[in-house]
């Protein structure tokens, strides 16, 4: 699985540590930037990023997490793309969910609440997004697929 990974400034030091995280526990992790600190950035264009790669990614169910200040940015640049489902998310349960019921293959994560929280929070949330499937109830995939006539 290949796991697209950005963040603007205010995402910046947490996505350090989600990188080294997810490449020491064996994920193919794609950095989409930014690459180094600045204050000036802007979250469109790694949101951007990361969903064009995730839509021509012909691999085992692609993924990206993006990471801004309150991830409500980052979910909604995502979110403008066919086919991506970018979910805002601060816990374990609500990472279940959006996996469970909507096929979620973009999380997006709030670095200025997550920072603050003890490494576990965040590495809850990563492991149980990563590793909870899909339901695909029939409700579920037609629910999607409305939400992709809207793209």
């Amino acid at each position: 699985m290949n796991i697209y990974l950005g963040a603007d400034h205010n995402g910046f030091y947490l996505k350090e540590q989600v990188f080294a995280y997810l490449a020491k526990h064996g994920y193919d992790v794609i950095d989409v930037g930014n690459t180094e600190l600045d204050p000036e950035d802007d979250f469109p264009q790694f949101a951007q990023m990361a969903a064009t790669r995730l839509m021509g990614d012909g691999g085992d169910d692609p993924r990206a997490i993006l990471l801004c200040g309150g991830a409500q940015g980052m979910a909604m640049a995502a979110n403008r793309f066919r086919g991506i489902r970018a979910s805002v998310v601060w816990d374990a349960f609500e990472a279940k969910m959006t996996r469970n019921d909507n096929d979620s293959n973009i999380l997006c994560l709030p670095g200025r609440i997550l920072e603050k929280e003890d490494e576990g929070v965040w590495q809850g949330i990563l492991e149980t997004w990563l590793n909870t499937p899909f339901a695909a109830a029939p409700r579920y995939k037609r629910r999607n697929a409305q939400i992709d006539e809207f793209a």
